[in-house]
């Protein structure tokens, strides 16, 4: 007779500890010793990073500089406005309004800056946060000019409003007055895939715009009557802004964009030109003699500054806030929707 020893129960955490040493031992020292290796090289560049960051200028402290003497600010506007910092992606592709604010307050509070360009190449953005920036620039105590490269639409021509000098591209587009709202209707795919949403609401037009049904056409209209005021009140910004009546600005306010050349026969931009010419208007009326100085924020971060504020425990990406604020749907928007 043969005596068959019963096999013992092993735990659990036995069975995994072995299951490790033998993936181990498969995979070999030859592939875990190079990759402790590789952690261990960016963790002392890490290190070395933090130390070498030290110091390192905060999001509204000039990128770059060159000449001498008294300075122009050039403040870049870039891509679409939204709300937000942005941290060290505010001018790639999206034009923050917390950071272009905070640069703007320290140019005015910058002795050595005697005038202050912005850079415009934008098709506009949120409502809010183009207001919020045109508010701050009104409030400037120094000469403020605007120089339009590709496009200087919708909220970016509503910032512009505040400056004392626009300046465009002859070839750019400028213009597009006027406020857009939009709804995204998923009501007919829900229906194929068999999705239906009950929504409770505290009052009937709780859920104006929901995503989930059509808008009624009380809703439309009453929405309307939100579109129509902003709309008036950028209509009002314009016609002060250039020096023009209402009734003037009005027929020019139907969302379309001018040329650069258009622009200027409509009184729309004060000239034609380019970025050199903007600088030596700006150096002008801030009294500059002389080759000015240029200041230049927020200039596109190189890999080592993403780097260096990676080790500083900043994050290279915008927040959960920015991004939802980024991808989700303005309620309100002043900005070109073209090609």
């Amino acid at each position: 007779m043969t005596l068959e020893t019963p096999l013992t129960p092993t735990k659990r955490g036995d069975s995994e500890s072995r299951l490790f040493w033998r993936l181990l031992a498969t995979f070999g020292l030859g592939f875990s010793l190079p990759v402790l290796a590789c952690y261990g090289l960016v963790i002392v560049s890490a290190l070395a990073l933090r130390i070498l960051a030290l110091g390192s200028t905060s999001a509204a402290t000039p990128a770059a500089e060159s000449g001498v003497g008294p300075a122009v600010a050039v403040i870049p506007i870039k891509g679409i406005i939204t709300s937000g910092e942005g941290g060290p992606f505010a001018n790639t592709g999206v034009a923050f309004s917390e950071s272009i604010i905070a640069d703007i307050e320290k140019a005015n509070e910058d002795n050595d800056v005697k005038a202050i360009l912005l850079d415009v190449d934008s098709p506009g953005g949120g409502v809010v946060a183009s207001d919020e920036i045109y508010h701050a620039l009104s409030q400037v105590e120094k000469p403020v000019v605007v120089v339009i490269g590709g496009l200087g639409a919708s909220g970016a021509y509503y910032i512009s409003m505040a400056s004392d000098w626009i300046i465009a591209n002859p070839n750019s587009l400028v213009g597009s007055i006027g406020v857009i709202s939009e709804f995204p209707n998923a009501e007919g795919l829900l229906e194929k895939v068999g999705v239906e949403f009950v929504v409770i609401t505290s009052g009937p037009r709780k859920d104006v715009g929901s995503p989930y049904r059509d808008m009624t056409e009380a809703e439309e209209a009453y929405w309307q009557t939100i579109v129509d005021e902003t709309y008036e009140s950028f209509v009002q910004i314009v016609a002060e802004g250039r020096g023009m009546t209402v009734e003037d600005v009005a027929p020019l306010a139907d969302g379309g964009v001018y040329t650069g050349r258009q622009a200027l026969d409509l009184k729309l931009v004060d000239a034609l030109g380019y970025k050199d010419d903007a600088i030596t208007k700006a150096a002008g009326l801030g009294g500059i003699t002389g080759e000015p100085r240029i200041i230049e924020y927020h200039k596109q971060p190189t890999l080592f500054e993403l780097l260096t504020q990676a080790a500083q425990g900043r994050s290279l990406l915008p927040s959960a806030a920015e991004l939802a604020n980024l991808i989700g749907r303005p309620s309100l928007a002043a900005r070109w929707v073209g090609p």
